[in-house]
């Protein structure tokens, strides 16, 4: 999404009103026409321009666009530095799409499972599998990166907080889903989540699938940490879009080097070609 004159304003950008803009909205009379009035309302520091234009009644899509490049030019907004802390999470866990993953997905889960382009290691009932970085920018390794560990259980919690603190992570916690929207509002924004399923009020997988689908977190790494190890459970991570899954109980240095090779610090080593299904349950 696009404006001819402003190439550099996507779906997922967020504003946020300039002194003047404020002073537009606090004023006591404007010129300003209903529908730029309401896109300058709604895009306010928590929307993107994606969700603005969902919201918007009178006005949509390229429009919206239009009447934002039309804002900035005027100075009325500009772009949000820091976006982890300003997006909209109101809708996170509201239906925005398919609640499952589709069948294309699926079937290229399927085929990656089993594929030597895999960090694959599996033991009995345990099950490692971990996509490597592929295309993601190369860490800044003068930055220390951000972790959101989202576990119920406290020691697991805690001991992942103390492991990936050591590594030289700056690690944050959740267990419920206020807390993981409470999370993705804190900026900065995550450079990772390892993300358990069991939630006490939310599944893990539901959550993954909002973050695949909110623009401003769909390319955030996410690494599925349960005891679900079918085969189902499986494919219904990879399908939906997880970066891996790691079933408990786990090896911390297996952790370690699924985080690694998920964020792209490490290649990952040799690759099993074993089919992952053997003498799985």
């Amino acid at each position: 999404m696009a404006d001819k004159q402003h190439p550099m304003i996507l779906e997922g950008d967020v504003f946020e009103l300039t002194a003047k803009g404020q002073n537009e909205l606090r004023g006591s009379a404007t010129s300003l026409a209903p529908a730029v009035l309401e896109v300058l309302i709604l895009i306010d520091g928590k929307s993107t321009v994606g969700e603005t234009a969902a919201r918007a009644r009178t006005s949509g899509g390229e429009a919206v666009v239009n009447i934002l490049a039309a804002l900035l030019r005027d100075g009325l907004i500009d772009f949000v530095k820091d976006q982890a802390g300003a997006l909209d999470f109101v809708d996170f866990f509201q239906t925005k799409g398919p609640v499952k993953p589709s069948v294309a997905a699926t079937t290229k889960a399927k085929k990656e499972s089993a594929a030597t382009t895999l960090l694959l290691q599996q033991q009995g009932y345990f099950v490692r599998i971990v996509r490597r970085a592929g295309h993601r920018k190369a860490p800044d390794e003068n930055k220390a990166l951000s972790v959101l560990v989202v576990e119920d259980e406290p020691y697991l919690a805690n001991l992942l907080k103390h492991v990936l603190t050591k590594e030289g992570f700056n690690v944050r916690t959740a267990k419920n889903r206020d807390e993981i929207v409470a999370e993705f509002r804190q900026p900065p924004r995550p450079d990772l989540v390892l993300l358990d399923v069991t939630l006490p009020d939310v599944d893990g997988f539901l959550v993954l699938l909002r973050i695949r689908q909110h623009p401003g977190l769909k390319t955030l790494p996410v690494i599925m940490l349960t005891a679900k190890a079918t085969r189902d459970a499986v494919l219904k991570g990879l399908a939906g879009g997880a970066d891996g899954y790691i079933t408990k109980p786990f090896e911390i240095d297996v952790l370690l080097k699924a985080v690694s090779v998920v964020l792209g610090q490490s290649e990952g080593g040799e690759i099993a070609a074993a089919d992952p299904w053997s003498g799985q349950a």
